[in-house]
């Protein structure tokens, strides 16, 4: 079991130097504990299968797709659907989405505030600039009661569709991996939970949290040609098991939610 960690200069060259290797799986990831999860499952698959698991981790979560796409990585697991159908879109990527695995809850933070009322007029809040964690932000938002966002834009709603903002709430649209650091300069900021790890910041703190209801769960992702791989499938069906599950639920204490 190895875990690479690759910046975003580096990414293709490093990418390039593993190169393909038989009976090893690539699986790609994000900053944060999505690792440590395909780590565990990895030994199980080792054990199972005879295959090596290298988890791949990205610092920028614009590339997991790209390395995917061009075949560096078999599978990643680090996006919700929105996300990725904006992707395949946007870029033209042949990826399908093959499982759900776990939520990994956006929250609200704050290093001024301790709760929702302590929300003051005009504050200023950061929220991811990318389109689909953008509208997740904003719909928690919507949850929290502070703003209403325009019900026939759904998922796909941005600030501009913002319809009421009895707070006269300030936005400001940042990185997500910036979003941590948002917060010496922010009343509050929304922060996916991976990032949130990274950054320093407890989830249990967090102003407000996505349940398990939310629709912003994260998938295995693949090429559209390996989508019934029966390694990709072997794999992903061990890290769908009561074995991974007690894991998260011990590792995580709550604040990763499997989804089966």
């Amino acid at each position: 079991m190895k875990t690479v960690r690759i910046a975003l200069a580096a990414a293709a060259l490093l990418l390039g130097a593993h190169g393909a290797q038989a009976e090893t799986l690539k699986v790609g990831v994000s900053a944060g504990p999505y690792a440590e999860v395909i780590e565990f499952a990895g030994k199980i698959y080792k054990e199972k299968e005879g295959i090596d698991v290298k988890v791949i981790e990205f610092s920028d979560y614009t590339l997991p797709n790209a390395a995917l796409a061009q075949g560096d990585i078999d599978l990643n697991n680090f996006q919700h659907k929105p996300y990725l159908d904006n992707q395949v879109k946007n870029r033209g990527f042949d990826l399908v989405a093959v499982e759900k695995s776990i939520i990994v809850p956006l929250g609200l933070y704050s290093k001024k505030i301790a709760t929702l009322s302590q929300v003051k007029d005009g504050s200023l809040v950061a929220i991811p600039n990318d389109p689909s964690n953008g509208s997740r932000a904003l719909l928690l938002l919507q949850q929290a009661g502070l703003i209403k966002v325009d019900p026939a834009k759904g998922i796909a709603a941005s600030v501009a569709d913002i319809v009421d903002n009895p707070r006269k709430l300030k936005f400001r649209e940042i990185d997500a991996a910036q979003l941590p650091r948002s917060l010496e300069d922010t009343d509050f900021s929304a922060v996916t939970l991976n990032y949130a790890v990274s950054g320093g910041l407890d989830p249990k703190k967090a102003l407000l949290l996505e349940d398990i209801n939310t629709p912003w769960n994260l998938w295995f992702v693949t090429q559209g040609a390996r989508k019934a791989d029966s390694k990709i499938l072997k794999f992903i069906a061990i890290y769908r098991s009561p074995e991974v599950k007690a894991f998260i639920a011990k590792r995580f204490d709550g604040t990763i939610i499997p989804t089966w």
